[in-house]
């Protein structure tokens, strides 16, 4: 017989566990549209909970914990948030909140901007300050040619333009 025609106690099921996701290092650098957008998906995952509390807990309990953890992976980063003014960032070089205007080797231009971990898409041209694009940008000014070691190879990039919002 199905366990879901019977009514009973279910201390002989296994335990369901998720695995941490992983928090990194502080500080957790934020833009201010960064820091709303983790806001926001708390308030999102705390509804979504509250919503699957009031349905059968039991089959919902899967994606429940799923939202338990993912609700103590935002809460832990809003709580070491920093957020960082970029109107307050040098004007003349790469730093945390710049967009930066690259050419490559190819003269293709691109646009990246550096933004905190949990902001990041690089479809989007957002990249992480703590990835290995950022790390080659960060201090360089327009006009400066940086390598940047990717696992396709080596490629040379010019600093065109850098811009903060």
């Amino acid at each position: 017989m199905s366990r879901a025609f019977v009514k009973g106690d279910d201390s002989d099921l296994p335990e369901l566990s998720l695995p941490e996701r992983a928090l990194g290092s502080p500080p957790f650098y934020v833009t201010p549209r960064g820091l709303d957008a983790l806001r926001w998906r708390q308030v999102a995952l705390a509804e979504e909970h509250a919503t699957l509390k009031l349905r059968d807990e039991y089959l919902e309990k899967p994606r429940l914990l799923e939202i338990e953890r993912d609700l103590r992976y935002v809460r832990a980063r809003l709580e070491g948030a920093v957020v960082v003014d970029s109107t307050a960032q040098p004007r003349d070089e790469v730093h945390f909140g710049a967009t930066v205007t690259t050419r490559d080797e190819s003269g293709q231009l691109r646009d990246f901007a550096l933004v905190g971990e949990d902001e990041a898409d690089a479809a989007q041209g957002l990249i992480s300050w703590r990835s290995p694009l950022a790390s080659t940008l960060l201090g360089a000014r327009v006009g400066d040619a940086v390598r940047w070691q990717r696992p396709a190879g080596a490629t040379e990039l010019e600093i065109v333009t850098i811009r903060y919002r």
